[in-house]
């Protein structure tokens, strides 16, 4: 023991006193439920709070409280304790069971909990004896066993649900020795292994165990050699400890286990957090000392010397001590932190280690524990032993961190130690492939880099960047490392979806040394020309299973030479992929690109044997890979912008209202590139067709402007008109000499009646290279044709007054005249007119007979009257839909006509809504007085 470290990794929280509320001596206690409960002599129970602070006390018996327990799961105190009876007999020794859920009054300050049941532990079938020990375990609520060892070698058993009296008694007998003294029950212990129960107890010749689970308990016998006081506990392993003089003794169900050298008479064992506790008295001070142990660092994590210890529990994450003279102390352990700043201090960095491991400390804070060691040793120039402890801070540790302290030449042996644990578990980087292989060619490890490179975890699953790898082995000249034909034979060789997922990651590499070959092997996996096309799979079906070319165009970030070749025979291939939006978008960006560059032309251009091959031509599948000196002439350029506007008509067909592309992204990629065909193309199918004219006039293009209006300004063939009106004001403001074109503009203009002379008058008038000899013609001709326009106006005009004064007047003779009528004839039959008959204001006559019971309108001129009011409800019903008016207003060629038309019509002037009166349809009836 003495040659065991000393740490504090304890600390002392609080000491202080029992309070003065409890008055007698403390016999027993426990805890849990967040509190502490303490058994006196004079037979009240006391509970204290946080901080030892005095909640409540009540008499749990009249005389004495002997042994309690706090229940865990059920809010139960169990006590046993002695009873005064009469004045005769002797206290009885009583089972008391409170319900801290339920409690009495008691006065006006002071409250107890209920006794739910109290029962006498010895009867004639079971003799009195001194009690010893106590131990209550609970089974499945509400069940209890509860276990009282006695000085004569028995255990009394009291089972079931003691609250309701519904319980069996039963007695186990440990040692029948003639001697008490040697026979006492010392303690007790409850080891529970799923179904199993088993229950240790101890006598100071013996340590037995018995099996609880079996119908009658069987005893078995673990040591020949017991305790004569009461120091055991039970370990969170369910290992039962026991204390000796000599040592500290684990016991499990086989037998003695493991024990511990600490010397001095033992008062109390606890366990605490994977700690052991210790009280024992020092023969050479006198006095007690406590002592918590790590077993597993073997170490004493605190120790104090105290004076006599009455009692010691856990609770609130504290260990308390009760000293004989009602003192307390309350003792906690320190953060981890606090603990492992004491043992760095001291440089004590495998305990630190030991530490955190045993207990169960995060990965994180571990590796911090191992990267402080490591710098330690690295400090002392251990290199080797620093880099195994690096090595655990993998996952956890930055690898630059320790990478830097090892680039050093002569430590390129630990470097290569840790990148190779790198590359192991999956965690290296490029630049870590790149520092590993450079370390093998440097120490020219030939072995090493074979057992590398060849190395898999699985099919096709290397554990390193293939691209860097490569590139390495090529810069090392080692060229037998980096072989691409073999890689590209193996590709072939695999599956349809694993050799899509082993292009996509060393794809790059593979177009940047063998381009037309990898071409070639993305267009078996993106058509049908793959195996299973041939082993007889539909169409359909097996389009849908092939990868997009799509999925591949990150390899050709800096290769867009073999992009295109490479879309161009997919799209001459697959017409219906469902990618063609995103393929077209793809060649279009690449077709209308000022120029193609290629960043490692150089090494696409060198065989493997290290030829020079720029002069000659590179071959891909029957056709030239074009060299950055064909792609960026301007030959080339217009050749792809013939493709390109050649793609933007194919992918629009007529039937189609939406293109197969990005129309918006089109038109960005004309803009930038200056494409004025394509641009054109698109203003056109989307009929912006002002967008159109404005692309001639930006270049100023006269001729080709007025061919395009006459194209697109054409009303009858789905045209816009008003393009001349932008046509003539654009020449207008031109400030130059373009008769020739105003000219042919004004026939347009005149032709279609598309403005009126004065605002033509005014567009011209802003350009003054333009004289009046333009448009004196115009000006003539328009002239002579509103003249005759008025002339037309003026005859209509008359003729209209005067056939409304005819009106006036037949209206002023019917409202003050007298009318005869003088037809002798029916209108409807002809035959003779006799009475009775009706004569109407329209001047006819009809026999009463004739006209049936319409007899308030004229049959003859009935139809015409209706088709009026016909016409004036149809009028009204247009003066409510102004959607209607507006769309005649701008369709029409002189929305003025229009508006006029309606003031004509009386639409938009006030009407009445009164009932409308036929002044025709007046009748009066002719009987006798007629």
């Amino acid at each position: 023991m003495y040659q065991w470290r000393k740490f504090e990794f304890f600390e002392e929280k609080f000491s202080g006193k029992v309070p003065e509320d409890i008055a007698g001596k403390i016999q027993c206690c426990s805890s849990g439920k967040g509190r502490i409960v303490l058994g006196c002599d004079d037979g009240t129970a006391s509970l204290l709070d946080r901080g030892l602070k005095f909640n409540y006390g009540f008499q749990a018996h009249s005389s004495s409280v002997l042994f309690l327990q706090q229940l865990k799961q059920r809010n139960f105190l169990v006590t046993v304790g002695e009873d005064e009876q009469i004045a005769s007999q002797p206290p009885a020794v009583c089972l008391k069971i409170f319900d801290f859920d339920k409690m009495e009054p008691e006065g006006t300050s002071t409250s107890s909990p209920d006794c739910i049941q109290i029962l006498r532990i010895f009867t004639n079938q079971f003799p009195e004896a001194k009690i010893t020990s106590f131990l209550v375990l609970e089974e499945a609520p509400p069940l209890l066993l509860i276990v009282i060892g006695l000085d004569n070698g028995s255990i009394y058993c009291i089972q079931g649900d003691i609250a309701r009296e519904r319980i069996k008694r039963f007695k186990l007998q440990v040692d029948n020795h003639s001697d008490k003294s040697q026979s006492s029950v010392t303690g007790l212990g409850f080891r529970v292994d799923g179904q199993v129960l088993q229950l240790f107890a101890v006598t100071p010749n013996t340590v037995n165990l018995f099996n609880m689970h079996t119908q009658a308990p069987t005893r078995q016998t673990l040591d020949q050699i017991g305790s004569s006081v009461t120091s055991v506990a039970m370990t969170d392993r369910t290992e039962f400890i026991i204390g000796r003089p000599e040592a500290i003794y684990f016991y499990e169900v086989d037998g003695r286990g493991p024990c511990w050298a600490f010397e001095g008479e033992k008062k109390f064992l606890g366990w605490f957090r994977g700690y052991l506790l210790c009280v024992f008295d020092d023969q050479r001070t006198g006095k007690n000392t406590f002592n918590v142990y790590d077993l597993k660092n073997r170490l004493i994590a605190h120790s104090i010397v105290v004076n006599e210890v009455s009692q010691m529990l856990c609770e609130w994450g504290n260990i308390i001590l009760i000293l004989e003279d009602k003192s307390t102390l309350c003792i906690g352990e320190k953060d981890m932190e606090s603990k492992l700043d004491m043992l760095f201090k001291k440089n004590l960095y495998t305990v630190a280690i030991n530490l955190v491991q045993s207990q169960q400390a995060d990965a994180a804070a571990t590796a911090e524990v191992l990267r402080k060691y490591g710098d330690h040793l690295y400090s002392k120039q251990d290199f080797d032993e620093a880099m195994a402890q690096y090595i655990h801070t993998i996952e956890h540790l930055e690898p630059s961190y320790v990478i830097q302290k090892f680039l050093d030449a002569q430590r390129i042996h630990n470097l290569t130690n840790y990148l190779e644990k790198l590359h192991e578990k999956g965690l290296a980087s490029k630049d870590h492939t790149t520092l590993l292989l450079n370390c093998y060619t440097k120490l020219k490890d030939v072995e090493k880099l074979n057992e590398f490179i060849k190395s898999e975890d699985g099919v096709g699953e290397q554990k390193f960047d293939v691209e860097t790898a490569i590139r390495v082995c090529r810069a090392a000249n080692y060229h037998e490392h980096a072989m691409y034909e073999e890689a590209l034979q193996y590709i072939n060789s695999l599956e349809l979806s694993q050799a899509g997922v082993t292009v996509k990651e060393y794809g790059k590499i593979l177009i940047e040394h063998k381009p037309a070959e990898t071409v070639e092997i993305l267009m078996r996996l993106c058509t049908e020309e793959s195996e299973l096309s041939m082993k007889g799979a539909s169409s359909g079906a097996f389009i849908s299973m092939l990868p997009s070319p799509i999925d591949f165009l990150n390899i050709f970030v800096h290769y867009p030479h073999a992009l295109l070749e490479f879309l161009e025979k997919y799209t001459c291939k697959v017409k219906d992929s469902s990618a063609q939006v995103e393929i077209h978008n793809t060649l279009l960006e690449l077709y209308l690109s000022h120029d193609l560059d290629f960043p490692a032309i150089s090494q696409s251009n060198i065989d493997e044997g290290g030829n020079d091959l720029a002069s000659s031509k590179s071959v891909s599948n029957g056709k030239a890979i074009l060299n950055k000196k064909d792609v960026n002439d301007e030959k080339g350029r217009q050749e792809r912008r013939r493709k390109g506007l050649t793609l933007f008509k194919s992918a629009w067909p007529s039937e189609l209202e939406q293109p197969l592309y990005d129309v918006d992204l089109a038109i960005i990629l004309c803009e930038m590139n200056d494409f004025k065909e394509g641009l054109l193309f698109l203003y056109e199918k989307m009929k912006l067709f002002k967008e159109v004219i404005a692309c001639y006039m930006q270049v100023h293009d006269h001729e080709g402007l007025i061919a395009c209006c006459k194209r697109l300004g054409d009303l009858g063939k789905g045209g816009d008109p008003s393009l001349w009106a932008d046509l003539l004001k654009y020449f207008g403001e031109l400030g130059e000499d373009c008769s020739k074109e105003v000219k042919e503009i004004l026939a347009y203009i005149e032709r279609d009646d598309i403005l009126p002379p004065i605002v033509v008058l005014q567009t011209l008038a802003k350009n003054p290279c333009l004289s009046l000899s333009v448009i004196k013609d115009y000006i003539a001709r328009k002239l002579e044709h509103e003249s005759q326009l008025i002339e037309e106006d003026r005859r209509a005009m008359e003729k209209y007054q005067e056939e409304s004064s005819i009106m006036r007047k037949e209206i002023q003779d019917l409202r003050t005249n007298a009318r005869i009528f003088q037809l002798s004839k029916c209108t409807a039959c002809t035959f003779t007119l006799d009475l009775p008959a009706v004569h109407f204001m329209c001047m006819h006559s009809f026999h009463q007979r004739c006209l049936g019971d319409n007899e308030k309108e004229c049959p003859e001129c009935a139809p015409e009257y209706r088709a009026v009011l016909e016409t004036k409800r149809s009028l009204e019903q247009s003066s409510k839909n102004p959607d209607q008016f507006f769309q005649l207003v701008k369709s029409s060629k002189d929305g003025f006509s229009v508006i006029a038309d309606y003031f004509g019509k009386g639409i938009i002037s006030k009407t009445s809504n009164g009932p409308s009166e036929a002044i025709g349809s007046n009748s009066a009836s002719s009987g006798n007085d007629f």
